[in-house]
């Protein structure tokens, strides 16, 4: 069973920044092979990474679904079960170094019930491919209340350098005590803090949730640049000041090694 981290946190704090960025130093320091799940059916995890990515879960089940309907069969005379399962086995995106998993939406009205379950489902069938699988979760606590992803061995809690943003991640911290999930070490990050410091209120407030701060990520500039230019992050340089903190941060946690 591969190691599984999760990046969590509320909408706007720069988690999937986080998560590529993670992603891009697993890479780097030799780890793999690696499974990048991006679990926000408004997916963009690929952009930070630099890869294209064609077809999704969710993509793949209104296709079969749209087969089904028209009722002409699936190829080889599979079952529509089977069909399906070849279908996602293939929507794999590989990178250098990883494989992209993408949850994507369904089309329509209705909620993401079913589509998360797919997810559920091919994170359990693929974890065993794998030594690291790193999932990008959706803004808010909806993939950890369904335990979509389940037996987790690092969970980074990403927030912005505000007292709603504390409390937010504190929520989610919360909830994770709540359902039992099986979840071994949980870490708060704050992101794009100015000068790399927090105030005293913030301090307060962490310490009011009971949250484990690993560490802090400036407010960088050339994120900005890179985003507005629409270069991949993980490109930027080795040196800059979001790189730099994060792998300070990691090297916390024993993923150096």
């Amino acid at each position: 069973m591969g190691y599984k981290i999760a990046v969590a946190g509320k909408g706007g704090t720069g988690k999937t920044t986080l998560t590529g960025l993670l992603m891009d130093y697993l890479v780097k320091q030799g780890k793999g092979p690696i499974l990048a799940v991006d679990a926000d059916a408004n997916a963009n995890l690929n952009e930070v990474l630099g890869v294209e990515v064609e077809e999704t879960l969710g993509t793949i089940r209104e296709e079969v679904s749209q087969m089904s309907l028209k009722g002409d069969g699936f190829p080889g005379g599979m079952l529509k079960a089977d069909y399906l399962k070849y279908r996602l086995n293939t929507g794999l995106t590989e990178g250098n170094g990883f494989d992209l998993l993408v949850m994507g939406r369904s089309q329509g009205e209705g909620c993401y019930c079913y589509v998360n379950g797919v997810l559920k489902a091919q994170i359990d069938s693929l974890a065993n491919n794998y030594d690291y699988i790193v999932i990008d979760n959706e803004a808010g606590m909806e993939h950890l209340s369904r335990k979509v992803v389940d037996d987790i061995d690092l969970l980074f809690l990403v927030s912005d350098s505000s007292r709603r943003g504390i409390q937010a991640v504190g929520r989610i911290n919360k909830l994770v005590k709540e359902l039992k999930l099986n979840v071994s070490k949980i870490y708060l990050i704050v992101n794009r803090a100015p000068q790399e410091e927090l105030n005293d209120g913030i301090k307060e407030e962490i310490a009011n949730q009971e949250l484990n701060l690993i560490g802090v990520v400036p407010m960088d500039p050339m994120v900005y640049e890179y985003d507005c230019a629409g270069k991949p992050l993980v490109k930027l340089p080795e040196d800059s000041m979001s790189k730099k903190a994060l792998k300070d941060i990691l090297s916390k946690v024993g993923l150096n090694k």
